[in-house]
């Protein structure tokens, strides 16, 4: 094992499955943060910066899908769901929202560890390119991975959706991003077509970050189409 321990976050709502795995988990030397919700964890997720991530499609108060959507906004960390749900469309919904492993329940523990050493193999040579989603112009200063934002030396507290919605626009820096897709990405395809939520959340964005709505130095509109964060 490292020097420096690999930290892991387990989101699942079962206590017998975090009990489980903290002790396995902390018995082979990894750092283990313990989320039984959602939101919990998607908090951890922020503040914590984990290594890897397991993740229960089954929580109480979110879908495992709808967090790993959320996540996917603005990290790349690398994420194995749990399921009881065995069906191989399961599977292929999992991974194709961004998950890299899936595990069905009961498992063993070693084979968990397997996999795990997988993950955060790839995370590592993957954590380079998350590290370097970075903005400074000298005024608005932005760390994707920190999850930081400061504007002339001050932090700037963005909410979850906001933060979303602007990491999604760095990472795209110098290019559109439509309106269906911010809304696909952050708010869920149901939502692709309720552009007044965007709206909102660019007006606050736009607030927080002093950007002059009639010359926006950094959040541009390309009307009809979508936003534009300039490339650095």
């Amino acid at each position: 094992m490292n020097a420096i321990a690999p930290r892991v976050l387990v989101i699942d709502d079962e206590v017998q499955i975090r009990r489980f795995l903290d002790i396995g988990l902390r018995a082979e030397g990894y750092q283990v943060f313990l989320a039984g919700s959602g939101k919990e964890g998607l908090g951890l997720a922020a503040t914590q910066s984990p290594d890897v991530v397991i993740l229960d499609i089954g929580l109480p108060d979110m879908e495992g899908h709808e967090v790993l959507r959320e996540l996917r906004t603005w990290s790349q960390v690398p994420v194995l769901m749990l399921s009881v749900r065995d069906a191989e469309s399961e599977k292929v919904k999992a991974l194709d929202r961004g998950a890299n492993d899936y595990v069905t329940k009961p498992f063993g523990i070693q084979e968990l560890m397997a996999r795990l050493r997988v993950l955060l193999r790839t995370g590592a040579k993957g954590g380079e390119a998350e590290a370097s989603l970075r903005y400074d112009d000298g005024a608005l200063s932005i760390d994707v991975a920190r999850r930081e934002v400061f504007v002339d030396g001050q932090a700037v507290a963005l909410t979850r959706k906001e933060f979303a919605v602007l990491s999604l626009l760095v990472r795209h820096a110098g290019r559109v991003v439509g309106q269906q897709q911010i809304l696909r990405e952050v708010w869920g395809p149901t939502h692709a077509q309720d552009t007044h939520y965007l709206r909102i959340v660019m007006g606050k964005l736009r607030q927080k970050l002093g950007d002059d709505s009639s010359a926006p130095r950094w959040l541009k509109t390309e009307p009809g189409v979508g936003y534009r964060f300039p490339a650095s």
